[in-house]
């Protein structure tokens, strides 16, 4: 009863989001903008209540300004450039300079105001996914605000009154602006900072986009072709190792804001799911996994303790772990088109026979492509090609990983006897399960032939 009291209570001094005045709007903080793509580790937090920061894959955490014992962030909603992977920039929408927006990180119990500015050429909001405020601070354009008109900022003001993982994104014109990237973590931490205490904490999303191959912007329009899968708005090899050291306890949390679920495997180390939607789960409710899926609109947390090695760690649902694929492209696996193929080159001589023995032969070629494409499977490990794209990262342990080091460790080296290799001994004859005989009375067909003619 008293935690309901005070969520009231922490919502009577704004009762919905308002517009900035210009005499407002001069006193605002400063909007930080970051457009590179790498991961950039947080700084501990300079003030306020102290907390263990997390790591956002390919992005950053957003500054803020103390006032009045309130903390201060300002998001910029605007038309920015990604870039993918190398190789390939997207046209998209984001905050501050980025695809997604930066990672907005406090603690329960702060007092937060955002100021949102909007540069985009159309109306938006900020919804606050999963995070417990007043209703008029929701952010739903038409129910519980008017919409951000273009050139205006308007501040949201809430008590943040549960730790866990949740989201932003517009709930405006959504379809669009949130196929065109729109969205950001928003990470609130424990009160005592004990409590859920790792040596890291990553965090990402998943977000899909339908970029057609030689543009730039995405189709806004699509529903589930999707053809680039991506964390963060990065695809592989663009998304940065998650580094650690042996030993570590390691957290990864990740929220999805693509169509469809993900199933998330990570080889190596069994997980435990900590955190959902709707905060942390207690020690005795939770369960090991090694995949966990992740719902449209959901957010997890799990945690492992790390173990030397490289280990992939991907979605699971084979299509997203691509670029740029054809959804029209038939199976060519089996057909001899040998001959066809010598009459193709004749009038394209660059053609190339593929398919037939599978797809792998395309991670190792190099195929032209069109200007701002990537490769449908790409990616080059100490052993050769990887032949993954798409929602596709490596947990990296190092027994020498110093605290605070992300940087990344370079390949594994494996100690001796533990590295699959090819074996050179006679192979015994391989077992086989003998074939049923035929019942007596099985009903025997014959094609018929000699009817060529009609």
């Amino acid at each position: 009863m008293t935690a309901r009291r005070n969520f009231f209570k922490a919502g009577a001094a704004l009762v919905g989001a308002a517009v900035v005045s210009r005499v407002g709007a001069a006193s605002l903080p400063e909007a930080a903008l970051q457009s590179a793509a790498a991961t950039q580790p947080p700084p501990l937090p300079p003030n306020g209540r102290p907390f263990h920061p997390v790591v956002t894959l390919n992005g950053w955490s957003l500054p803020w300004r103390m006032k009045d014992s309130v903390k201060e962030f300002h998001l910029v909603a605007e038309p920015v450039v990604r870039e993918i992977a190398p190789g390939m920039t997207a046209t998209l929408w984001g905050y501050n300079g980025q695809s997604p927006g930066p990672t907005i990180e406090a603690v329960e119990g702060d007092r937060v105001r955002i100021f949102v500015t909007n540069h985009l050429p159309e109306v938006t909001s900020v919804h606050w996914h999963g995070i417990l405020l007043p209703s008029g601070m929701d952010g739903v354009t038409g129910l519980t605000q008017p919409g951000i008109a273009v050139g205006k900022t308007f501040v949201y003001e809430f008590v943040l009154q549960r730790s866990g993982t949740f989201m932003y994104h517009p709930h405006a014109d959504e379809m669009t602006q949130m196929a065109m990237g729109m969205m950001g973590l928003f990470i609130v931490h424990p009160k005592d900072a004990r409590q859920m205490r790792v040596d890291r904490d990553f965090a990402f999303l998943l977000n899909a986009y339908d970029v057609e191959p030689g543009s730039a912007t995405p189709r806004v329009n699509t529903m589930l072709d999707f053809n680039l899968w991506t964390w963060n708005s990065r695809a592989f090899p663009g998304i940065a190792p998650l580094v650690a050291r042996s030993g570590d306890r390691v957290r990864v949390r990740v929220g999805n804001l693509t169509m469809t679920n993900h199933p998330i495997h990570m080889h190596g180390p069994h997980f435990e799911v900590v955190g959902t939607d709707g905060g942390w789960v207690p020690k005795s409710a939770r369960w090991p996994e090694v995949t966990t899926d992740i719902g449209v609109g959901q957010m997890r947390a799990f945690e492992f303790d790390a173990a030397a090695g490289d280990w992939a760690i991907h979605c699971h649902k084979s299509h997203h772990t691509m670029n740029a694929m054809g959804h029209d492209v038939p199976t060519m696996i089996g057909v001899d088109h040998r001959s066809v193929a010598e009459k193709i080159t004749k009038l394209v001589p660059d053609y190339m026979v593929m398919g037939e023995r599978g797809m792998h032969d395309m991670a190792e070629m190099e195929m032209p492509l069109p200007d701002n494409t990537l490769p449908m499977m790409t990616g080059t490990g100490p052993f050769g090609a990887i032949g993954m794209g798409g929602m596709f990262s490596v947990v990296k342990v190092r027994d020498d990983v110093k605290p605070g080091d992300y940087r990344d460790p370079g390949w594994y080296a494996h100690p001796p006897a533990t590295l699959a290799r090819e074996y050179a001994g006679e192979l015994p004859a391989p077992a086989r399960a003998a074939a049923p005989a035929a019942a007596a009375d099985t009903l025997k067909a014959r094609k018929p032939a000699g009817h060529e003619g009609h």
